[in-house]
């Protein structure tokens, strides 16, 4: 036996333990992730404002302790810190807060956007994507405010950009991606004081806390290309 294959077992012995607990870290975290949204999206429909409180802080970061145990690339991991930020920041009923929180989610966006590099897209769905914003930003325009309109339609580009290129990862990445795109449309729709659905916070967390699963468990650390 040679002394490379002598040594083999022995560093398979030490990694596999270190392995196996990241492993379970890992699903701890997912585990208080789908509680933490449980919680989250029962106190919207119970118009229970504390919970919500409580339970919103606490989904990027289990999130992220997820991904992080999954062996995720940093830029995931800083999009989802972003996200997170901009969770905080929304928390407060504020014009200001809003466009700290607006700001954030936007460089979450410039993490993902960097992430999944410059792989093939359907220009097709790029078309239809480029109409659906252009005809967002038109119909929103004069009904928002005033000084949110240019901040609101820089935003949506930035958006509609990632929720596109979203899809060079698969499909999964690809609904996570359009999915964010209809929450922060729904806000947008809100600031605007158009018609709403029923509890309308509720369908807005709904589909942002699908999005940002399908988005992280989408990256897969090999295809990235970027840690």
């Amino acid at each position: 036996m040679s002394a490379t294959e002598s040594r083999t077992p022995s560093r398979a012995r030490a990694t596999a333990p270190d392995g196996g607990r990241r492993a379970l870290a890992g699903r701890i975290a997912l585990a208080g992730f789908a509680v933490a949204a449980a919680v989250d999206l029962g106190s919207l429909l119970a118009d229970w404002h504390l919970g919500h409180v409580i339970a919103k802080p606490l989904l990027m970061p289990l999130l992220v302790a997820h991904v992080i145990a999954l062996g995720a690339p940093r830029l995931l991991v800083a999009a989802l810190l972003f996200g997170w930020g901009g969770d905080l920041a929304l928390l407060f009923d504020a014009d200001a807060a809003f466009l700290i929180g607006m700001g954030s989610f936007a460089l979450g966006h410039v993490c993902y956007l960097v992430l999944f590099g410059r792989r093939a897209t359907n220009p097709l769905l790029g078309g239809a994507y480029a109409l659906a914003l252009v005809a967002t930003v038109a119909l929103l325009w004069s009904d928002l405010p005033a000084e949110l309109r240019v901040p609101v339609a820089g935003y949506s580009l930035l958006l509609t950009a990632m929720a596109y290129r979203s899809s060079a990862l698969g499909v999964r990445a690809g609904i996570g991606g359009a999915l964010f795109l209809l929450s922060d449309t729904l806000i947008a729709t809100g600031v605007a004081e158009w018609p709403q659905l029923p509890r309308p916070d509720f369908w807005i967390m709904a589909t942002y806390l699908a999005a940002q699963y399908l988005l992280a468990t989408g990256v897969r650390p090999r295809e990235a290309g970027v840690r």
